[in-house]
Order: structure tokens, then sequence, then C-alpha cells
């Protein structure tokens, strides 16, 4: 369904507000679509960015400040997300030995173990969005690179 269809909107001030638009309505139907996937699994799309963000870094544990720097949406609370895995058991939070005042984050084996099966789904899910080629993704990607220049 193009833009225009389905924001019942026929007339844009230019492509590029196009674009823009086109961007954001786009971005907020995948979110929509995570949120639901995520949901059966009792966490948001946030927390699994943050599981995702100790995975890759695994064994090495990170700060909630390292965390941050990478997490998708710059303006998540990683403080709140962090303390919320944590009671949920899929994520450890422990003192830094050689300063007190810094913790230290690590994904526990339960973490690993919700994103080994998040993953199967997730590469489901995946395969059934990918209407685009491998080079129109590369194009894609070049393209939405490009604009956040």
């Amino acid at each position: 369904m193009k833009i225009e269809e389905a924001i019942k909107q026929s007339h844009f001030q230019n492509e590029i507000e196009k674009v823009l638009i086109n961007v954001i309505y786009t971005g907020n139907h995948f979110h929509n679509l995570y949120m639901k996937m995520f949901k059966v699994y009792g966490i948001s799309p946030e927390q699994y960015n943050v599981l995702r963000i100790l995975r890759g870094s695994n064994p090495k544990k990170l700060s909630v400040l390292e965390i941050s720097s990478r997490m998708l949406d710059k303006n998540s609370n990683a403080t709140r997300l962090v303390e919320k895995l944590r009671l949920k058991g899929q994520i450890e939070r422990n003192i830094c030995p050689n300063d007190r005042r810094q913790v230290e984050i690590g994904i526990t084996n339960a973490g690993l173990e919700l994103l080994k099966t998040i993953d199967v789904e997730s590469k489901s899910w995946m395969n059934s969005y990918s209407q685009l080629t491998g080079e129109e993704a590369i194009q894609l990607n070049h393209l939405l690179d490009k604009m956040r220049c």
C-alpha cells in the first residue's frame, strides 16, 4: 500500500517530505509488529535491544552508559530497562571491583536462552517481511544511512 493510501493524504509539499513521513510511518509499522512479537516473551522491543547488546559484548560486561550509547532508541531509559531485565533474571548487575561507583551489567544464561528462542521466530518473521531483493536492501540501507548524515 502506498503511503498516500495508508494515511489518506494525496498531496505532499515535496518528495523529501513524503520520504520523511513514509520513513516514520514505516518505522512505526515495524515497531508495532515487534511489540506484538516480543509481548509473547514478556519483554519490550527496548528490552530486547538491551539483551542483544549484552549478548554481543558477552562475556565482557558493560556499564549502563555503554548500553545507552548502543541503543536503537536513544531516548530509552537504559537504567529502568536494565532493572526490569534484572528482576526477570535475564541480566545481572555487579559492582565494578576497580571503581565501586560503577556497575557492570552482563547477560545471564536465562537471557541467552531467551534470545535463542526469539532468534528462531525473529528469523522466520524477518523472512516473511523481506519483499526486497538483497541488492534493494543494500541500496535502501545506503540511502537511509545517507539521510542521517
